[in-house]
């Protein structure tokens, strides 16, 4: 029963989370933004579909009990969420699940993004692994820890072009790393 209401939950918020690109992307558009990495979003739409089905899948056929260590578990789900929310409200109407860039836009550089290029990445990356973890879900936590990377590959690559053709996001985000907070103040 735990396990059915966490899952409702996490995929209440994608939906919501969903809604909120859907707006941002609009508003964007409207602004003369440009989509890249159409061809490579399927794949994530694919992989992040078909973890919530796994996860579902191996919850119910195990019938998962909380991890031993649930409460570490849970308090890291709970950091990890108040991340995502910094992230999102820090980015504003830039935040989006494709790659959408306006151009000669300042690249966003406050909030986690003061300290690295990707926070939203180093998110998504850790719920993947936590969320099957919290129910001891491991082949899910396994399998698509790694098909997230390489998804998440083709991504970042994607998103640095087109945010260094459009934007002086080079320029911005040269001094700090793609995973791992650096200092905030510029040489």
């Amino acid at each position: 029963m735990k396990f059915l209401l966490f899952f409702i939950l996490v995929i209440l918020q994608r939906i919501g989370e969903l809604w909120i690109a859907k707006r941002n992307e609009r508003w964007m558009k409207e602004r003369g933004a440009k989509e890249f990495g159409q061809s490579h979003y399927k794949y994530i739409v694919l992989v992040h579909s078909l973890f919530f089905v796994s996860l579902l899948f191996e919850g119910l056929w195990k019938k998962t009990r909380l991890s031993p260590i649930w409460p570490f578990l849970a308090v890291l789900f709970f950091i990890v969420q108040v991340l995502r929310i910094w992230t999102i409200r820090s980015l504003g109407r830039f935040w989006n699940t494709k790659i959408i860039v306006l151009p000669n836009s300042r690249p966003i550089s406050k909030g986690p993004y003061r300290f690295m290029r990707h926070p939203n990445y180093i998110i998504v990356i850790t719920e993947i692994l936590l969320i099957p973890l919290l129910f001891q879900a491991y082949w899910t936590a396994c399998i698509f820890t790694i098909l997230n990377a390489l998804v998440l590959f083709v991504r970042i690559r994607e998103e640095e072009r087109a945010l260094n053709m459009f934007t002086n996001y080079a320029d911005e985000f040269q001094q700090k790393k793609r995973f791992f907070p650096t200092s905030s103040v510029k040489s």
